[in-house]
């Protein structure tokens, strides 16, 4: 396992959970949300500016557009599209979910669906959670009975899908119909058996998941194909919620607060250089 130094970008005390960071390689920009603050955040790597904008209910996570500045934003009101330029925003549209659920984790595919998951709130059920895809006007259940639907991300050809109900503390595999947007279960590919629980998700240039561990410390390197572990990077908040790659292969961390921990408080986002490793 590799020692690799992580550098905090940015930090809140208050913010009880940092999610979703997403990275726009066209205008190097990152985004992420403060889901219970009902924040989304647009920072950018070369100036270190940092912009915020905030809904009216909790935000989940964040779809690019093709325009500078401008993203969807999935809140528990609805989706919303947040342009950073002027800092407004302006309804979208809603999926039909119900009271007692918020959405969690997303993602786009190669044709536009925006791929989205459920869970209770403000109280966590078992069963309640589903994942819905949404296209052109049209939202279908792709997958149903879910928890916790948390992190999820495509294989580079497009024709699997990996998607973790963090209960579970598995990552499932199901093939990925592109013309569809279909998908049918194949296996639990790999199995959490440590203190950490798999939150969000990305997977790198070689087709290797990089999971973060919820509990864990860390953000977990895995082998869809074999199930094995390859690398385990810890980090100082324990409550580790998701990750995205930048253009250089490079992550950004996003961790929540942990109430027990008195000394390491609020949410953060990280950066770490993956690629000193390699030089």
């Amino acid at each position: 396992m590799e020692t690799l130094t992580s550098t905090i970008i940015y930090s809140s005390k208050e913010a009880e959970l940092f999610e979703g960071p997403i990275f726009d390689p066209t205008n190097k920009l990152l985004y992420f949300v403060s889901i219970l603050d009902g924040l989304v955040y647009c920072y950018s790597p070369i100036s270190n500016e940092i912009l915020s904008i905030k809904l009216d209910s909790p935000t989940s996570n964040v779809y690019l557009t093709e325009s500078k500045k401008v993203v969807i934003i999935a809140s528990k009101n609805g989706f919303f599209e947040a342009n950073f330029n002027c800092l407004e925003t302006s309804f979208k549209f809603q999926i039909d979910i119900a009271d007692n659920v918020r959405y969690n984790d997303g993602i786009q595919d190669p044709i536009g669906r925006l791929i989205i998951g459920t869970m209770g709130y403000p109280d966590v059920e078992k069963g309640l959670g589903k994942v819905y895809s949404y296209h052109n006007g049209n939202c279908k259940i792709i997958i149903d009975h879910t928890t916790i639907s948390n992190g999820l991300a495509f294989s580079h050809d497009n024709r699997f899908m990996y998607f973790i109900d963090t209960p579970t503390k598995q990552i499932a595999k199901y093939k990925y119909d592109i013309e569809t947007g279909s998908v049918n279960f194949v296996s639990n590919v790999v199995e959490f058996t440590e203190k950490g629980s798999p939150d969000g998700m990305a997977i790198d240039k070689n087709g290797m998941l990089w999971v973060a561990e919820w509990g864990g410390s860390c953000v977990s390197q895995w082998n869809p194909n074999t199930g094995k572990k390859i690398n385990e990077i810890k980090l100082p908040h324990s409550n580790v919620t998701s990750c995205c790659f930048d253009e250089n292969e490079n992550l950004f961390i996003t961790a929540a607060n942990d109430p027990s921990d008195n000394e390491l408080r609020g949410s953060a986002l990280y950066y770490l250089n993956l690629n000193k490793s390699n030089q």
